[in-house]
């Protein structure tokens, strides 16, 4: 998972980012909100966890930006020493996922990441991914489009299976290159959009079929799935 934290304390942002990557996220830190604002602008993320209490603005008026001005549905976690009702209640009322008052600890923390993201995120089933014509065998790694079996390399299957399962999302290509390859800097943005094309004649992404892959100009990819007029 791709969190952005913001965060102006640098040993707290040390320790909760350590905590995060043991659990298998990949972190993406920052100290200053407009810092955030303007990597959030041209990146996507799965979480953010922001601190009230900032330099300029407050994590409110991030929130504000997020959910008003971006229409960004990312959950967002409050992580912050006020712990008065009304700021709970307010925070929460704003747009808020949920609210963990300081000091943080870390199981606590990485049990109500996972608590948020299953409410947005119904667990997939384990074996099979359906979205016809397209079948994912998540056992055999095979892909069926109808009843052909498409040829699919591991990192294309892995790619195809995670936008199908986020259909209507817009990803950046780095948040879809952490995705499928890792944090691997040896690997270019370059990459996605060859893959992307391989999967749009693989698998036949088009109107007629229910799903059109489409870029967005300078930051990614969203698989959209189509309607019958």
């Amino acid at each position: 998972m791709r969190v952005a934290m913001l965060e102006d304390d640098r040993d707290q942002a040390g320790t909760v980012s350590a905590w995060l990557r043991e659990a298998g996220h990949d972190v993406h830190s920052f100290d200053h909100p407009r810092e955030l604002l303007k990597i959030a602008g041209r990146e996507s993320f799965d979480l953010f966890l922001i601190d009230w209490n900032l330099p300029e603005m407050t994590g409110a008026d991030v929130l504000h930006w997020l959910r008003d001005d971006r229409g960004d549905t990312t959950p967002v976690i409050f992580v912050t020493a006020r712990d008065a009702e009304e700021d709970i209640v307010a925070a929460l009322s704003a747009g808020a996922d949920d609210y963990i008052v300081k000091p943080v600890r870390r199981l606590e923390l990485l049990s109500r990441i996972e608590a948020v993201l299953r409410r947005v995120r119904p667990k997939e089933p384990e074996r099979e991914l359906l979205h016809p014509p397209y079948r994912f065998d998540l056992t055999l790694k095979r892909c069926f489009v109808g009843e052909t079996p498409v040829e699919l390399t591991d990192k294309e299957f892995e790619l195809a299976v995670f936008l199908f399962r986020n259909a209507g999302k817009l990803f950046s290509r780095g948040h879809l290159l952490e995705a499928v390859w890792g944090r691997n800097p040896n690997v270019a943005t370059r990459t996605i959009d060859t893959h992307v094309s391989r999967l749009r004649s693989k698998l036949a992404l088009r109107p007629e079929n229910g799903y059109r892959l489409t870029p967005a100009y300078n930051y990614g990819y969203r698989l959209e799935r189509l309607t019958e007029e």
